[in-house]
């Protein structure tokens, strides 16, 4: 850059792969990068700033993004722009009428044609859900039920169901170099590297995540033990989506024991580690609405090996898929290989193990329900309800019209709304948000429950809130019931029936009669180099599992031994085991888990499986988030083929295959594919259905070509059946799926326009 001009542009650095151009003498204010809480990483740098001007008072901010060619990246979402635009819109007014910022410009969208094509169609059902009375029938509802939520949706979207490209500019950036006006221009060097250049000078940015690398959590959070009760409320968020000191609105429910969430907001998984909460541990997740503030974590929680219980009533559930599968590209079945979908009945007590929820219709631009909880105790109920993304009584009275063919809501069910919020609970959770859309807490002023909560803001209560309603700072606890029993003992015995069926209940006794260790955050559990003198099962957090080979190193949850293979062998563990959180483990004395094996398992049959999960372990695939349990069961399905320099390999159409060492070339010329440790393939048939391309063009990996190895190599060869039915691993296939065909347009036509 030159330094005659050096301010004519200016690069900020807002984040891991976030970046901010400012390119004042163009009017051009770029956002480059756009995963979640991407709003709140602006705010906390001070680069969204609050401004007046004629009197009105508003944000400033990015009036343009630049999105990465990549949807996903080390499996995090990189393109989630609902936020951003809806900052431009309202905070910074550029749609509001009369207001010094509406000028006619519109949001600018940048990027590939398929990634602005999933954008529009995301944001889209980001602002309706459902679309049509005709949707929302065939999500299950009567066709007189349909209508007067089609009327109450209108009335919240001032009549019209509005084209997302109507308020948002979309400008592909193919393989030219892009004029975005005003002498700007934008263009791609490399896969997600870009070169902006105005007034001779040039700044790059590069959107790829390093290894490992992930985008940081935009408010500081502390580490909170958390007991596990057999009823209680954990309080995980009482801000809301513009909040960046506190997460957004939500809470974790325990259950026996169980771990549920209530919404599945932005940076989750940074929630759930200062809780001490493995993503495994979660049992399910109950929805109340598809905005991204309780939407946004859904893909962290989808990164485990087992399908996440998804708890939504039939509308709810079809708005969120549409969504989800709009954000992805991907077609509306493929929800469903993620989540274990239970639809709740609206209106009514489903009971799930003993914990009852009851979802109620809530008015909102998008399918919401409010959910009311309850637990059979000593003396009657224990009851909690959760009231996210609800309407003022003013804004309710303000839509109600008798004319039952008008915009709005029947004053009767205007009445009926108003006594659900008001149903007096023992403790009640309220989004006292304001405006159009939201809470007040005026409303709740003689409600009678036991105990209000006040959340969904950013901004500090007022005097005459704080007289209605308690704070939830992160990581407090209400226990409705308390515990009498030790809920994670039940949790490392049935940990222990999956990994040794055969073996008598009572033969497993000689485990489980050892005691339940507690580690503090950041403690190293197990080191490298000693033989253990025991090993661990881990029954609650997030245990870091690293190696000499920091490519090879990876977290573990509940359900996994850590340094087992050390124990079996009596030898030195190979790997240090370090606490992310606070961590459960029960301890097993090494001596005794040897002499449990030999006495009670073939040693030779369970060795050799254990040896080949090994080798699963330290592959990407099967890395993060796979217990020992499944790895365990992948492993006795697994082949390894051990081939020298030159030999050929041709592999089952029906198995994918992992290169453990070596390298191989998927052809004879040339320039073919050189594929190397950890790397895979044949698993393309998972996703076909997704692109045209990869249905019109058998490509080698579809067909399992005749692969030539280059080195001494070993392949593993694992069967699709068993790979396709784990999430995380699913999700990493997709991922490498998307990204080897970057700018292949994926033709899946789904229902958002």
């Amino acid at each position: 850059m030159n330094e005659s001009t050096a301010m004519l542009i200016r690069k900020l650095v807002v984040a891991n792969r976030i970046y901010y151009v400012e390119i004042p003498a163009a009017g051009l204010y770029l956002l480059c990068g756009a995963p979640a809480d991407s709003v709140k990483h602006l705010l906390r740098r001070g680069i969204i700033q609050t401004t007046e001007l004629n009197g009105v008072t508003f944000e400033n901010g990015p009036n343009a993004i630049l999105l990465s060619d990549s949807m996903v990246q080390n499996g995090h979402l990189c393109n989630l722009a609902e936020f951003p635009i809806l900052q431009m819109l309202y905070r910074q007014g550029m749609l509001l009428p009369n207001h010094p910022n509406n000028t006619g410009r519109k949001p600018k969208l940048i990027g590939t044609p398929e990634q602005l094509a999933a954008q529009l169609r995301y944001i889209h059902r980001g602002n309706y859900g459902l679309i049509s009375a005709e949707e929302m029938v065939k999500a299950g509802i009567d066709e007189r039920e349909a209508e007067e939520l089609m009327r109450i949706k209108l009335k919240f979207a001032f009549g019209q169901i509005a084209r997302p490209d109507a308020f948002v500019d979309c400008l592909p950036l193919t393989t030219c170099a892009l004029d975005v006006g005003e002498g700007v221009s934008i263009e791609r060097v490399a896969h997600n590297v870009f070169e902006i250049h105005y007034g001779g000078d040039y700044v790059e940015i590069d959107l790829n995540l390093r290894l490992h690398e992930t985008y940081p959590c935009p408010y500081p959070l502390s580490h909170v033990a958390i007991d596990r009760h057999y009823f209680a409320v954990v309080h995980a968020g009482d801000g809301d989506g513009w909040d960046y000191n506190r997460p957004a609105m939500g809470s974790v429910l325990i259950h026996q024991g169980r771990v549920y969430l209530i919404d599945a907001g932005p940076n989750i998984h940074y929630s759930l580690d200062a809780l001490g909460i493995g993503k495994k541990e979660v049992a399910g997740v109950f929805h109340t609405h598809c905005h991204d503030d309780h939407f946004a974590g859904l893909t962290t929680l989808l990164q485990c090996d087992q399908p996440l219980q998804y708890f939504a009533t039939p509308l709810v559930r079809a708005s969120v898929t549409r969504k989800f599968c709009a954000l992805l590209s991907i077609p509306e079945c493929e929800f469903s290989k993620y989540f274990d979908i239970h639809d709740l009945v609206e209106g009514e007590w489903n009971d799930i193990m003993g914990l009852e929820v009851r979802p109620t219709i809530s008015p909102h631009p998008v399918e919401t329900t409010i959910f009311n909880f309850r637990v059979l105790w000593e003396g009657g109920f224990r009851t909690y309800t959760h009231l996210a993304d609800i309407a003022s009584f003013t804004v309710l009275d303000a839509m109600t019209q008798p004319d039952t063919a008008a915009l709005g809501l029947s004053p009767e069910r205007a009445k009926s709304i108003k006594a659900a919020y008001l149903e007096p609970v023992d403790l009640k959770k309220i989004d006292i948000g304001g405006g159009m859309i939201h809470g007040n807490a005026a409303d709740f002023a003689a409600d009678a429950s036991t105990r209000l909560l006040l959340a969904h803001t950013a901004r500090e209560l007022t005097d005459a809130e704080r007289r209605i309603g308690s704070g939830a700072p992160f990581g407090t606890l209400d226990v409705m019931i308390p515990g009498q029993q030790n809920f994670l003992l039940r949790d490392a015995s049935e940990f222990l029936k999956s990994y040794f069926p055969t073996v008598p209940g009572e033969r497993l006794h000689m485990l489980l009669n050892n005691h339940i260790a507690t580690f503090n955050p950041e403690t190293i559990i197990t080191p490298a180099g000693k033989t253990p003198p025991e090993i661990y099962l881990l029954l609650a957090g997030k245990v870091e599992m690293l190696t000499q080979d920091p490519s090879n190193s990876h977290f573990l949850f509940s359900g996994s031994l850590l340094a087992e293979s050390a124990a079996i062998y009596d030898r030195p563990s190979e790997e240090t085991y370090r606490s992310v959180g606070f961590v459960k483990a029960l301890r097993l004395p090494s001596d005794l888990y040897r002499n449990f094996i030999e006495r009670f398992y073939s040693s030779a049959e369970l060795l050799e499986v254990r040896r080949v999960e090994e080798r699963l372990r330290r592959t990407y695939l099967f890395s993060d988030a796979v217990t020992n349990i499944t790895l365990f069961s992948l492993a006795k399905s697994c082949t390894i083929t051990e081939l020298h320099a030159g030999d050929d390999f041709t592999g089952d159409h029906e198995q994918m295959h992992l290169i453990g060492k070596g390298r191989i070339s998927k052809g004879v010329d040339e320039g073919a594919p050189v594929l190397g440790k950890g790397e895979f393939w044949g698993f393309d048939s998972l996703f076909r259905e997704m692109s045209e391309r990869a249905k019109d063009e058998q490509t080698l990996a579809d067909v399992s070509p005749t692969v030539i190895a280059l080195d001494s190599c070993e392949i593993y060869s694992v069967p699709l059946r068993l790979v396709s039915r784990i999430p995380v691993v699913r999700w990493k296939l997709f991922e490498a799926f998307r990204n080897a065909h970057p700018y292949a347009a994926p033709r899946y036509r789904g229902t958002a326009r």
